[in-house]
């Protein structure tokens, strides 16, 4: 395990939240897709279930997109900027079923808020550990996703969105037997002479 289970699911929800914007899509327009992205990540709290609220979500899904690919400088000073507009008080909690995990935010506080403060507590262990290399976009031509790489041999390339690994390598794949075929082609071609 690379982080504390919280911190996993965190950098998860992370990568989910932004992923909603990815390759020119929109999966976050409306209430109904909100309360579904929270019903799947499992998040819990007070919510104001309108328009307002969709659009504080989309504006941290905006800076945690920045901070994804950020350099260390850039990515400490982004999470501290969202502690400290979230008023973060660290503490334990137990609910929902879940075991004893951090929170700096009540439940009662605004929803993006506690998604930041628990996106930014994710990105502490990170940057601390010196892991900020796990925090990858997705290596297709045509995929703008993030990835998160909790891998252990720091191997994970391609985003969950899609098929983005399949269709790279059947491409590759392709590709390569173009070129063995044409190299075949050329050889029979330049093997013949001219009967004379």
């Amino acid at each position: 395990m690379v982080f504390a289970p919280d911190t996993e699911v965190a950098l998860r929800t992370v990568v989910n939240l932004i992923n909603t914007a990815a390759n020119g899509r929109e999966s976050l327009a409306t209430v109904a897709d909100l309360d579904h992205f929270l019903d799947v990540e499992r998040f819990s709290g007070s919510r104001t279930r309108d328009d307002a609220e969709v659009a504080s979500v989309r504006e941290l899904r905006s800076r945690l997109s920045a901070l994804w690919t950020a350099d260390e400088d850039t990515a400490v000073a982004g999470v501290n900027r969202l502690l400290r507009e979230a008023n973060a008080l660290p503490q334990l909690t137990k609910h929902d079923g879940w075991d004893w995990h951090l929170h700096a935010t009540t439940r009662e506080a605004p929803l993006a808020d506690r998604m930041g403060t628990e996106a930014a507590m994710a990105l502490v262990d990170v940057i601390r550990s010196k892991e900020m290399d796990r925090l990858l976009v997705c290596a297709a031509d045509d995929c703008d996703a993030v990835v998160l790489d909790l891998s252990r041999n720091r191997s994970k390339r391609y985003c969950d969105t899609g098929n983005c690994a399949n269709r790279t390598h059947v491409a590759a794949y392709r590709a390569r037997q173009a070129t063995a075929e044409r190299g075949t082609a050329e050889r029979g071609t330049a093997g013949r002479g001219t009967a004379g």
